[in-house]
């Protein structure tokens, strides 16, 4: 990483509010036109923390959650764990989440968080991610961070409608 602004760390507890806010800015930023409006406006920053929190607190440690600071402030959050096959846990990595802060897109901030889960998950075989079908903005970026599409693609269900998702996998050390 050669922004010396830029540091990634492990999510704490008092990041989890901050966390939040990210998370619903990015997703009606992202998913403007993707996904119904009114899902998207029906996003709460407040439950979202509050589950959140939950999650944080019961954590088995499965799920590793990273945040990255520019300045001293949170503007971007990540979350990987093993890759989930419904119910069942397979031997790769799977990245859950990777939302930046809108007003740091194409600031190199996704990609450092990206590098850095891909790093820290090099003694999986591969990596997965699911992405909405049509975000081509996303899909290019995982894309130039050396993702394919490997051909699966599954429905999400948003305020009532499904919206296609595909996943993409990545070598890594394993």
């Amino acid at each position: 990483m050669d922004d010396p602004s830029l540091r990634i760390r492990p999510m704490t507890l008092d990041d989890c509010d901050r966390v939040s806010e990210i998370r619903v800015r990015g997703w009606r930023h992202a998913y403007r036109g993707l996904m119904p409006q009114p899902y998207l406006d029906a996003l709460s920053v407040a439950r979202d923390a509050e589950r959140r929190r939950t999650w944080f607190a019961q954590g088995n440690g499965a799920v590793v959650n990273l945040v990255a600071e520019r300045g001293g402030e949170v503007v971007g959050w990540a979350a990987y764990g093993p890759y989930r096959d419904g119910e069942v846990r397979t031997a790769d990595a799977e990245l859950y989440a990777i939302y930046l802060d809108p007003d740091h897109l194409g600031t190199g901030v996704g990609r450092a968080l990206l590098a850095e889960s891909a790093e820290r998950c090099a003694g999986y075989p591969r990596m997965f991610l699911w992405v909405l079908k049509e975000n081509t903005r996303a899909r290019r970026f995982y894309e130039r961070a050396g993702f394919r599409w490997d051909g699966a693609e599954e429905p999400f269900e948003a305020g009532g409608e499904l919206v296609p998702e595909v996943r993409y996998a990545r070598t890594l050390g394993g």
